[in-house]
């Protein structure tokens, strides 16, 4: 039996094929030919869940997710702290800067938002389940998608959620939504049809790869059509004001850039489904807006904020010795990540004239010295990022060979020699105890010289022109002091080199037009990691939107990566997917677009000692606004030992 049909999705056959033998051997070997392309198009697989190539771990009766706790009480309030400003609580803009959690009050067919991308369930990769939907169907081929929704969603003002708004809500993304995505989007889904009120079908392109068009519609946030047409409000402007959602929690209260306040909907309409057992079990999540890190850890310390999780090994290793710690009043863990790491580091914008030539980047890159930031600043608890699939089966590894050399041949003189001979790009080495290395300086500066920039008399790197090799370093305000060190030295031993390094630190709005409009020469970013193929990898690392999509913050562009993309999107196995995702890695890191900055491997978490979650905690998620929960007599125990008010 095949895994799908063991986790109940059911095939149905609309259509019976009828085949007429004909005497000549040609002729019916014709005939089955048709047959069989017949069958691939009429064979319909119906199913609670959907996955590329069909498994599924929860059966169509499972109850609750395993990592869960069903039996999780709800109340309590729990209480984060952001960095930063926000003017808007529309993510879907260009312009103005979201708050946190802005997408939480939606929903969409497979899965709510705030999971979203592949995110839910957590202990699973690539699986989505129904929740607006309470099934869907779909050719064998894949070339259209039904979506049955359930008549009981209901919007928070009461109104149904039907295949309109869902309708409605797919093309408002691209007739008002970011470019890079409508443009992408429209190439792939050339139609849409309400069927009825709680039907909608989904019709995909002739002659493309099937890859992730399924999850794209199913994960597009419903929202209220009715609410958008009596308003008059647009996708592509900021506004505080923000639309009806169907999901578990509500804005309660809005202070802009001091606070915002979700409230958990007690008539949220899908409380029951097995979806969202043992979830949403906070009553109140309250986000609270500070200045920087430091801001925002005083209040941790204080008991305005509640929970935190620290990114700065700096204060994670020497920080948490205050009272309420030794007191037993605030918990600390150290909770293993699962997932492999982003790609995160300094980014180069690969627009910028002088970083064009492959050499410069090299060269500039040796200028970070990861193991003395390390060891100076990050306390030794980071660890440095090989690959875009670091620690997997996916990670390329050695010079090619087997399988994995094979596609890198079939895809012809795209691919340099290097490639095919050479071990993958690792990131250099430096001495710790020395902030500048003279043998990384040296070579350096070799690199520079091939690309025509010498050290004149002044000390300073010149092209044969006599202009400086000038280079501007965004940087965000409210970034962490441990951040803002590393990044220091990087400029200081750059200008060590001879180059004229201008580090430029704005406040949290600017950075963030700045980044949209690629107004930077470097800037801390990254990609995410490579888990898999999908059309993701086309906003990411594909050309065609390279000059502006915000998702590709170098402007990547490479007719290579492009062709690998395409020949992942159309493998037709698990095993050609892992062996085009390992060129694909092969491939970005010959590139050469970034600088590996370190990651740490696990969550550092720190809360006051009212919060409780399940003894596992599943591979691709914390998930503490997900399936955490608070424990009311140990919050009670606490305010009345006036450690919290």
């Amino acid at each position: 039996m095949m895994l799908s049909q063991r986790c109940g999705a059911v095939r149905l056959s609309h259509k019976s094929i009828t085949r007429s033998v004909v005497g000549k051997i040609a002729g019916l070997a014709a005939a089955l030919i048709v047959a069989q392309s017949a069958l691939a198009q009429d064979e319909i697989i119906k199913s609670h869940g959907y996955s590329f190539f069909g498994d599924l771990k929860y059966p169509a009766d499972y109850e609750y997710f395993d990592y869960v706790n069903p039996e999780a009480p709800k109340g309590g309030e729990i209480s984060i702290a952001v960095s930063g400003t926000f003017d808007s609580m529309n993510p879907y803009t260009r312009n103005g800067r979201a708050a946190a959690l802005s997408t939480v009050m939606y929903e969409s067919l497979l899965g709510e938002v705030l999971a979203g991308a592949g995110g839910l369930p957590a202990d699973v990769e690539g699986e989505l389940y129904g929740l607006l939907a309470e099934s869907l169907e779909y050719p064998q081929d894949k070339s259209w998608v039904i979506f049955h929704m359930r008549p009981e969603a209901k919007f928070s003002d009461g109104t149904p959620v039907t295949a309109h708004d869902v309708d409605f809500s797919h093309n408002l993304l691209l007739d008002q939504g970011l470019k890079s995505y409508a443009d992408f989007v429209r190439k792939q889904i050339p139609k849409t049809e309400v069927i009825d009120d709680h039907t909608i079908k989904f019709y995909f392109a002739d002659g493309i790869s099937r890859r992730s068009l399924v999850e794209q519609v199913g994960t597009v946030p419903v929202w209220s059509k009715k609410w958008f047409e009596e308003t008059g409000a647009r996708l592509d402007e900021p506004r505080i004001e923000v639309s009806p959602g169907s999901g578990p929690y509500v804005i309660d209260s809005i202070d802009v850039n001091r606070r915002v306040t979700y409230r958990r909907n007690l008539d949220y309409w899908g409380w029951d489904l097995p979806i969202n057992q043992g979830r949403h079990n906070f009553d109140v999540i309250r986000l609270e807006f500070f200045a920087d890190n430091t801001a925002a850890f005083e209040a941790f310390k204080a008991g305005e904020v509640t929970y935190r999780r620290e990114p700065d090994p700096k204060k994670w290793a020497s920080s948490y010795d205050f009272p309420a710690v030794k007191r037993g009043d605030i918990v600390l863990e150290e909770i293993l990540d699962g997932t492999p790491p982003n790609m995160t580091g300094i980014v180069f914008n690969l627009g910028s004239d002088v970083l064009k030539d492959k050499r410069v980047r090299q060269a500039i890159a040796l200028a970070f010295n990861f193991e003395w930031t390390n060891k100076s600043l990050l306390y030794g608890l980071y660890d440095q990022q090989r690959s875009f699939s670091d620690g997997t089966h996916l990670e390329a590894k050695g010079t090619p060979d087997g399988a994995d050399l094979e596609f890198l041949n079939s895809l012809g003189d795209l691919v340099p020699e290097e490639m095919l001979t050479a071990e993958p790009w690792v990131p250099h080495e430096s001495d710790a105890d020395r902030l500048t290395s003279r043998q990384n300086k040296r070579q350096a500066l070799k690199l520079l010289a091939e690309a025509g920039w010498e050290v004149a008399d002044d000390g300073v790197v010149r092209n044969s022109e006599g202009a400086p090799l000038k280079l501007n370093f965004l940087f965000n305000s409210s970034a962490s002091p441990t951040d803002r060190a590393a990044a220091e030295n990087f400029v200081s031993n750059l200008k060590s080199f001879g180059i004229e390094a201008n580090f430029e630190t704005v406040d949290a709005s600017q950075y963030t037009k700045r980044e949209r409009d690629r107004d930077y020469d470097l800037v801390f970013d990254g990609y995410p990691s490579l888990l898999g193929t999908g059309t993701g990898l086309v906003q990411r690392f594909g050309s065609e939107a390279a000059s502006y999509s915000l998702f590709n913050p170098a402007g990547l562009s490479s007719p290579l990566i492009d062709e690998i993309i395409d020949r992942s999107l159309n493998t037709n196995s698990q095993e050609e997917e892992d062996v085009s995702i390992r060129a694909l890695d092969r491939a970005l890191r010959h590139e050469f677009f970034l600088i590996p900055d370190g990651y740490a491997p696990d969550y550092w978490v720190a809360y006051w000692d009212m919060f409780e979650h399940p003894e596992v905690i599943p591979p691709y998620a914390l998930g503490t606004l997900d399936f955490w929960w608070a424990n009311a007599e140990k919050a009670d125990a606490l305010k009345a030992s006036g450690a919290l008010r």
